[in-house]
């Protein structure tokens, strides 16, 4: 099998990308990606010691897409941009959700998250937050975002999930029936930023 003479880790992560698109995280392997760039795993081992290694790419390659550009003092209150921001991330990482659990192995080593966070501690700053209090708010948005696009994703409330909550007994879970029926008219959309805006309230609080 031909191999090119060499190649970039863009182009490495890229193909790691595209196989865990196509197959999701269980199907990302040497092998695979190998096969994807066209040459022997050997090969490949010329470039990356090990799938831990090709995580680590992968997680760049799409946080590293992030806008981290600070938004500017007229977009808004703090919890606008603050918004902004949490929107760019979910816009970026929900294009590729199947790589949202090696964003929790991975995100300290990814200068892209890194530059997010620094300007979410920076607006955060500027609302009058304490470094303790930003440190909690930044964990408590990273951990909302994703868990945010994984539910979206992988447990969206348009799904069967919902229907099946919907048809339990009413008499034994009122609160959960109600809430499912109302769930079907709730968009993607509708619902995160309805999370967000309970979440950034009670940080201002």
């Amino acid at each position: 099998m031909p191999r090119p003479r060499s190649l970039t880790q863009d182009q490495l992560a890229a193909a790691a990308l595209a196989v865990i698109d196509r197959e999701g995280l269980p199907g990302l392997s040497m092998r695979a990606v190998a096969a994807e760039l066209g040459i022997s795993t050997m090969a490949l081992y010329r470039y990356v010691q090990d799938r831990g290694e090709l995580e680590a790419l992968v997680v760049e390659l799409v946080l590293g897409a992030v806008d981290s550009t600070p938004p500017p003092p007229d977009a808004g209150t703090w919890q606008a941009r603050v918004t902004l921001l949490a929107d760019r991330l979910r816009a970026t990482v929900g294009a590729h959700p199947d790589v949202l659990p090696l964003t929790l192995t991975h995100r300290h080593r990814s200068p892209g998250v890194l530059r997010w966070g620094e300007t979410v501690l920076g607006v955060l700053g500027e609302a009058g937050l304490g470094p303790e209090e930003r440190i909690v708010a930044l964990r408590a948005l990273l951990a909302y975002v994703i868990g945010a696009i994984q539910q979206e994703h992988l447990g969206a409330l348009s799904g069967a999930g919902t229907t099946a909550i919907a048809g339990l007994p009413a008499e034994e879970y009122p609160y959960l029936t109600e809430a499912a029926r109302g769930a079907r008219s709730l968009t993607p959309d509708r619902e995160f930023h309805g999370g967000l805006a309970l979440l950034l309230a009670g940080l201002g609080g």
